[in-house]
């Protein structure tokens, strides 16, 4: 038990880190955009958006705590078989969760079936590896190479992009418009701001698309031999994927607009105020007037687009390229 308990201490060190920053959500536009709905006193919005990043964070908030420790320096430690047992079991109950599911069963504040379903979705999150074994294939890994000199660029972006929850939120409502879709349930008016909605939940992302990078990760941009535009661009290309693919089922030009406008607003705090992030968390964004100002650019580039003419895409692009060669400057001047 002695040699367990500095471990115990210093897992509970690193789940607490990890707490502090899941508070990230409330610079999100999403969370942002349930606040506005709950002031126009819809609280229905605001619950539903709510809902949505709840049960987004509640999976890597549910992560088993011992992942936080590299795999080689687990075996290496001198912990006998019963501590090694020990740690297992304590381990689990440095998890928030945990202790969630542990109250909500004495309390019986929920009904079994509930309280049976969260559970289950916890050891799903909890037992899921970490890494993937040796051989098998990766999301991560299994991204296609792009044309040009900034192909790397490009996947390293998509591979971020890809560690933010606002990314599994916009593929969530993704494919419930999807799947209602498929089912004949979706009316043909609801594909217009089912696909402004997806590219809501991704707004703060084109918002902050340095978050990720940190000092080190600016530092070794500016060694590039390539203009400040050109990694401004590369950000933005593996934006627009993700953009096409998730609203293609929906509103593919709905979601273009609405992705050009919200890369032509987010280019300013990108370059301006970049607030550092945490991978498997939300993005962080600048503050609620910009924020405001960015999505209802974006609900009416959408909307011009398709109820008005596919040639409003134009000066959407117009000033997509602006704003990329304009803050691009500024990204140099950095």
């Amino acid at each position: 038990m002695a040699r367990v308990l500095p471990i115990l201490s210093a897992l509970w060190k690193a789940v607490r880190r990890g707490g502090k920053s899941a508070g990230s959500f409330a610079s999100n536009h999403l969370f942002l955009l349930g606040v506005t709905l709950l002031f126009f006193k819809d609280p229905g919005g605001f619950i539903s958006l709510s809902a949505l990043m709840a049960l987004v964070l509640f999976f890597p908030l549910s992560a088993d705590p011992l992942r936080k420790v590299p795999t080689m320096r687990l075996a290496l430690w001198p912990l006998g078989r019963r501590e090694r047992g020990l740690l297992r079991i304590l381990s689990v109950w440095l998890n928030p969760i945990a202790w969630l599911l542990a109250l909500l069963a004495v309390r019986k504040a929920v009904t079994w079936e509930l309280w049976a379903s969260i559970a289950a979705l916890f050891a799903l999150a909890f037992l899921a590896p970490g890494r993937p074994a040796s051989g098998r294939p990766s999301l991560f890994r299994a991204i296609p190479h792009f044309p040009g000199s900034l192909d790397q660029l490009i996947r390293k972006n998509l591979r971020e992009f890809l560690a933010t929850l606002d990314f599994y939120c916009a593929v969530l409502l993704a494919g419930v418009g999807f799947g209602l879709r498929c089912a004949a349930r979706l009316p043909a008016e609801a594909l217009l701001p089912m696909s402004v909605g997806v590219m809501l939940a991704l707004s703060t992302c084109a918002a902050n698309l340095f978050g990720l990078e940190g000092e080190q990760g600016m530092t070794r941009y500016g060694l590039l031999p390539i203009p400040a535009w050109q990694v401004l661009a590369a950000k933005d290309a593996a934006f627009l994927t993700i953009a096409v693919l998730l609203t293609l089922p929906l509103s593919p030009l709905a979601g273009v607009a609405a992705a050009l406008t919200s890369l032509a607003f987010g280019h300013y705090g990108s370059t301006n105020r970049r607030h550092p992030d945490t991978r498997w968390r939300f993005s962080t964004g600048a503050g609620m007037a910009g924020a405001l100002l960015q999505m209802v650019a974006m609900a009416l580039a959408g909307s011009a687009a398709v109820n008005g003419s596919a040639l409003f895409l134009l000066p959407c692009a117009l000033a997509y390229l602006w704003s990329t060669w304009y803050f691009g400057r500024a990204l140099a001047a950095d």
